[in-house]
């Protein structure tokens, strides 16, 4: 696929390494090409540089990886969305959000041209993105949207990414509950303590 990654700090960057080694083609668009910082992210295979709106027009799948606080900004600078499916990884915490939204993603829905806005790659770490197996083991990822074509290829990145299963949550109803688990995490790992290795599987008997 032909994937553009908007916002190439931990979370984007993990998941534009990981992607790349995967076969997949990656845009980094960022706004100052001029002053990029995540130069590293250059030596992974099929990878380029660009501006947003660059990145956007070259590919097929958007990942916003962004500040939840700045979704509606970014999400203006996509340019022409059309056809596109966008992935939100960001989450509010502490408050810090679109304002008058109670998700990112409702945020990027309201400002973007395509239906097909799912979330995912938001519920753990960005060390979980880097390396999500534990043991014999993989971490599950989770994806919720109305849109089954950004499901099926948010599901399909979650397994180039090296998850284990990734499990379909529900529609746009649970954009919310996607974030509440994303704080249960940080609640979890930096608030109780338990530290940022640790992470979610689904167990079934």
């Amino acid at each position: 696929m032909k994937i553009a990654i908007i916002g190439t700090g931990n979370v984007g960057g993990a998941l534009a390494t990981k992607w790349a080694h995967a076969g997949h083609e990656i845009f980094l668009g960022v706004r100052d090409v001029s002053n990029f910082k995540g130069t590293d992210l250059l030596q992974n295979p099929t990878t380029s540089l660009h501006t947003i709106q660059e990145a956007v027009a070259l590919s097929e799948v958007v990942l916003m990886a962004t500040p939840a606080i700045t979704a509606i900004e970014t999400t203006k600078s996509l340019g022409d969305t059309m056809g596109k499916v966008i992935i939100d990884a960001a989450n509010i915490v502490n408050g810090r959000g679109p304002r008058g939204f109670e998700s990112v993603t409702e945020a990027i829905i309201a400002y973007t041209a395509t239906d097909d806005v799912v979330k995912c790659f938001n519920t753990t770490g960005y060390n979980n993105m880097k390396d999500p197996a534990y043991g014999d083991q993989k971490l599950d990822m989770f994806v919720a949207g109305d849109s089954p074509h950004g499901k099926l290829v948010a599901i399909d990145l979650a397994h180039d990414a090296g998850f284990g299963a990734c499990y379909d949550i529900g529609g746009n109803d649970k954009f919310d509950l996607m974030e509440q688990f994303a704080r249960f995490w940080i609640n979890l790992a930096l608030n109780q303590g338990h530290g940022r290795d640790i992470g979610f599987k689904v167990l079934k008997r």
